[in-house]
C-alpha cells in the first residue's frame, strides 16, 4: 500500500501550508490536534502560534523564498 504524500508550501508573504496526514509535535513531544490541512505561521507573530491566524497580512510580511 502506498503512503500519502505530504506536501508542504511556503506561501509567499504568508504561512506554511501543510497537507497530508502529519504528526505535529510541541517541543515536549505532545501532539496538537490537527487534521489533514493546516497552516504554520511563519512571520512569528500570529496570536495562535505555532498556528497562522493571518497576522501576516495586517503587519504586511514579505518573504517569498524560492528552490533551487
Amino acid at each position: 500500500m502506498e503512503q500519502e504524500k505530504v506536501v508542504i508550501k511556503i506561501n509567499d508573504n504568508g504561512s506554511i501550508r501543510v497537507n497530508g496526514n502529519v504528526e505535529l509535535l510541541d517541543g515536549n513531544g505532545d501532539a496538537y490536534s490537527v487534521g489533514n490541512t493546516f497552516s504554520l505561521c511563519r512571520c512569528g507573530q500570529s496570536e495562535k502560534k505555532p498556528f497562522c491566524d493571518g497576522t501576516h497580512k495586517k503587519i504586511e510580511f514579505n518573504s517569498a523564498p524560492r528552490a533551487k
